[in-house]
């Protein structure tokens, strides 16, 4: 597979750190204020956006396991399950994270239909062809090694089974690009160091949005990954979008 590279962005650019531990270090410092701000930040526009990823597999035949990959605090996981009634494997990175998203889920009473584990995303710890569905909401622009991540998912999808995600993207026309980028420099900063005290942790979502290849430069990622883009779907005037994909 041929390897794509990217700018690293990183949340802190500590000597000695990689991006995944820096990743790491950063959600664990924000996640007791993650879903606070996940929904205040998107005006809670995130919530359809993850109800229309889930419906992306909703005709998938058969459909009995799915697996979240930078689950968090386990959103898009539990919503899966509501919305298919199959179980769903969650992992994640920051084990701060997971351990609210174990309670979400106990709190909904799907201790037996969800499960959540600390795993890296490069290095997942399931069998090949293991699930019939994979997808990640927010995470991809995460990884440390996008293509590694991405082939991760894609060997642990069977034949003929979907990946999808939904990422943030770069809006491209007059006037929501302008306001886009206005936001997303000058606000969103503000909002995020005040109710997480965290300095960097919102300066870096912007620049790993920017940096990140969205729209037919990721499906390039994709590809190389092994497995075919079907179909992208735009959302909110450009700001996210999901990508859906096929194994072949």
């Amino acid at each position: 597979m041929e390897e794509i590279t990217t700018t690293p962005i990183k949340p802190y650019y500590q000597d000695g750190h990689s991006k995944a531990n820096e990743v790491e270090q950063m959600f664990n410092a924000i996640a007791p204020k993650y879903d606070l701000l996940n929904h205040l930040l998107s005006m809670n526009i995130d919530k359809s956006w993850r109800r229309k990823a889930i419906r992306a597999i909703a005709d998938l035949t058969p459909l009995n396991h799915i697996l979240d990959v930078a689950t968090g605090t386990g959103d898009l996981a539990i919503l899966a399950h509501k919305m298919l009634g199959v179980p769903v494997t969650g992992t994640d990175l920051t084990e701060g994270m997971i351990e609210i998203g174990r309670q979400k889920v106990a709190k909904e009473g799907f201790q037996e239909m969800i499960e959540l584990a600390k795993a890296d995303s490069e290095s997942l710890p399931f069998a090949d062809n293991q699930f019939d569905a994979v997808t990640v909401a927010f995470g991809v622009r995460n990884y440390a090694h996008l293509d590694k991540g991405l082939a991760e998912m894609a060997r642990v999808i069977r034949r003929g089974g979907r990946m999808v995600i939904l990422e943030f993207s770069k809006p491209r026309h007059f006037p929501m690009k302008q306001l886009y980028m206005f936001y997303f420099k000058n606000i969103l900063p503000l909002i995020g160091r005040f109710v997480s005290k965290d300095s960097r942790a919102y300066e870096y979502l912007p620049e790993s949005v920017l940096a990140f290849p969205d729209g037919e430069e990721f499906e390039r990622y994709l590809i190389s990954a092994g497995v075919k883009p079907i179909k992208r779907i735009s959302l909110t005037f450009g700001i996210a979008t999901i990508y859906i994909a096929e194994k072949l």
